[in-house]
């Protein structure tokens, strides 16, 4: 057994640890290592360790100078490692072990990721990268794998919802937890801002002037407090804020709405209807999927309506047309922009009011958040560590189930935010949530340009000023670029797909129905039986491409819109206008939550417009190692 020497100077290589930063990572136990090089020579039994310091501590590197015997190489193909189970705290996790040559200055990395379990001997091969039929130690990376799936377990914890993981294993909980003591930032949000005017008084007092003056600079003005009442602003959230991916070219006026030619006419720009949906100018939203889903209490009315927007000559996207419900009805009119003013603005927060409920329900919490909760428990359960996909995908599932798990216990729980603060409460969440992935596809929602293919809107000439589109479709097109490239670096023969088990496992786990333990997501190319790099390719891009382009594109606006009730109101009381008579502010203002119900929105969407991972590309996490995979 050998003994780390105690200079540098004297070292051939000097090996360096990082213990990871997840809660009680660090260890006390005694740690050895051998290393082997490329001819399979072998080093003897170095114990790591320096006197008088506490190695191995969370987050930290330890530097250990070795001298190799005569025999050994200058190339480190592997290393073996083990821990006993010394010390109070034993448990251990390790991020990477990296081996630099100190003559030549080469380092070696060995990818760990991994909890270290007592007396079990580890072998990591240099950048720790195969497919499992390639892999020299087949047994290992079995019982890795089996391990992984006693600890991610499959469970629909909602009631025909998605699947997600049974219980958060300990890996996957936050090394930090202020962002989600929501208590806390609440009283420190209050202390630094206006908001302390919202803590007296339960309702709104004279007028709109006493929600503006609540906001300011240090907490942070969302936009919606200037433009909420504008046309064209309303226009511009269905195609540039974080409910985007709802509207559609409109190709003949449905049935449903109760309304005429003429009575459309006048906001055409002397246009007929025939003209402008020839010329692509007429777009709908059609929010029937929220029709009767339940709400949290029975004064409170939940909208499903229905839109129609124009393309105006300056190229903007406008209201033309709102019905409320969907049914045609005496007292179910459409709303129309020459209505009287209070009366068209009342007829829009009741609107948002479907399209918000629609937008946390679905758009971000079912197709971001749980949906990919489900991949990424099968991948845990599928991919070996050492799989090259796994590697790909892992950066992405950062902190997912964690985030998951707590926005679950705290806000969507019973009497918890949604519950004070939405119509449509857990219970309308959940069941709209249930009726919402029975519809989302993995080829079609899940694939952006097939998606704005399926809505009309994929020629970018039709709808100037979709930003979102024309972003977004230039971030799909550099991650599926990036994921060909890498798809293709280990899978340059269609056999090594077929021969690759884990991959078919990972996609028959994928498309198993959920009541059968598997992840139930529909669409998936050739129902997860991978044949081709472009089965993967559109998988994997679709999976990345959610998982940041998709979750951020819905998530960090909130703030903006939500954190002014009248701009995106979550909840509204009273009835939505049954015809067009006058309105007045009053009545705008009766229809707002009271002042605590408003502050607790504005807290909880700051906190949650947050950013808090990397952007992607800058991965807080890097698992890829191999130069070839690096370059790509």
């Amino acid at each position: 057994m050998g003994d780390c020497v105690s200079s540098f100077e004297n070292a051939n290589f000097t090996i360096y640890v990082k213990t990871g930063d997840r809660l009680n990572s660090g260890t006390d136990a005694n740690v050895r290592i051998i290393l082997q090089d490329y001819s399979e020579n072998k080093t003897e039994e170095f114990v790591l360790d320096k006197f008088f310091r506490n190695d191995f501590e969370k987050g930290n590197i330890d530097a250990f100078p070795i001298k190799k015997p005569s025999h050994f190489g200058n190339e480190i193909a592997e290393v073996e490692f083990w821990r006993d189970n010394a010390g109070l705290a034993s448990d251990w996790y390790v991020d990477k072990i990296s081996i630099e040559n100190m003559k030549t200055h080469d380092t070696y990395v060995f990818p760990v990721y991994r909890w270290i379990k007592a007396d079990y001997h580890y072998i990591i091969r240099h950048l720790d990268t195969s497919l499992p039929q390639i892999d020299p130690h087949p047994e290992q990376r079995q019982m890795e794998l089996n391990d992984k799936r006693k600890t991610y377990q499959i469970i629909q914890k909602i009631k025909s919802g998605p699947a997600q993981v049974k219980e958060i294993p300990s890996d996957e909980q936050f090394s930090f937890e202020y962002k989600w003591n929501i208590a806390k930032r609440k009283m420190q949000m209050i202390a630094t801002s206006k908001l302390h005017m919202l803590l007296n008084g339960a309702n709104w007092e004279k007028s709109l002037f006493d929600l503006t003056n609540v906001y300011s600079d240090a907490f942070g003005i969302p936009e919606g407090v200037n433009k909420w009442s504008n046309d064209i602003y309303f226009g511009s959230q269905r195609i540039s804020s974080m409910n985007h991916s709802l509207i559609e070219l409109c190709t003949a006026i449905p049935e449903k709405m109760n309304i005429t030619e003429d009575e459309l006419k006048p906001f055409l720009e002397g246009w007929s209807i025939p003209q402008v949906i020839q010329a692509n100018r007429l777009f709908i939203i059609d929010l029937e999927v929220i029709k009767d889903i339940p709400v949290r209490s029975p004064e409170l009315i939940l909208t499903c309506p229905i839109a129609l927007f124009f393309l105006n000559g300056k190229k903007q996207l406008v209201p033309i047309a709102i019905q409320l419900f969907q049914e045609k009805r005496e007292d179910n009119p459409v709303f129309i922009p020459t209505d009287p003013p209070h009366t068209w603005l009342m007829a829009k927060m009741w609107y948002n009011l479907g399209d918000a409920s629609y937008h946390q329900s679905l758009t971000h919490l079912a197709f971001t958040h749980l949906l990919m909760e489900g991949v990424c428990v099968v991948s845990h359960r599928q991919l070996s560590q050492s799989h090259p996909i796994f590697k790909l995908l892992a950066p992405h599932f950062l902190y997912l189930i964690a985030i998951n798990s707590r926005g679950l216990d705290l806000l969507v729980a019973p009497n918890g935010w949604v519950d004070k603060t939405m119509t449509i409460g857990i219970t309308g969440m959940f069941s709209l949530i249930a009726r919402g992935i029975q519809i989302w596809k993995m080829d079609t929602h899940g694939t952006l340009p097939e998606d704005l293919k399926r809505r009309g809107l994929l020629n970018t000439n039709i709808l100037p000023g979709y930003h979102f589109r024309d972003d977004a479709l230039l971030l799909y097109q550099a991650i599926k670029n990036y994921v060909s490239k890498y798809v293709k670096l280990y899978y340059d023969k269609p056999e090594k797909i077929f021969d690759d088990w884990e991959i078919m496992s990972w996609g028959n786990e994928l498309t198993k129905a959920r009541e059968k333990g598997g992840c139930g997501i529909l669409g998936v190319p050739n129902n997860g039986k991978f044949a081709t790099v472009d089965d993967l390719t559109i998988t994997l891009t679709s999976i990345i491409y959610t998982c940041s382009v998709g979750h951020a594109s819905t998530n960090f606006p909130q703030y903006d819109e939500y954190a002014f009730p009248p701009n995106y109101p979550a909840c509204l009381k009273g009835t939505p206008p049954k015809d067009k008579s006058p309105l007045i502010e009053d009545d705008i203002l009766m229809a707002l939550p009271d002042k605590p119900t408003t502050l607790d929105i504005m807290t909880v969407t700051k906190i949650l417009s947050d950013r808090g991972t990397n952007s992607i590309g800058d991965f807080e996490v890097q698992y890829i190692f191999d130069p070839p995979a690096k370059k790509r």
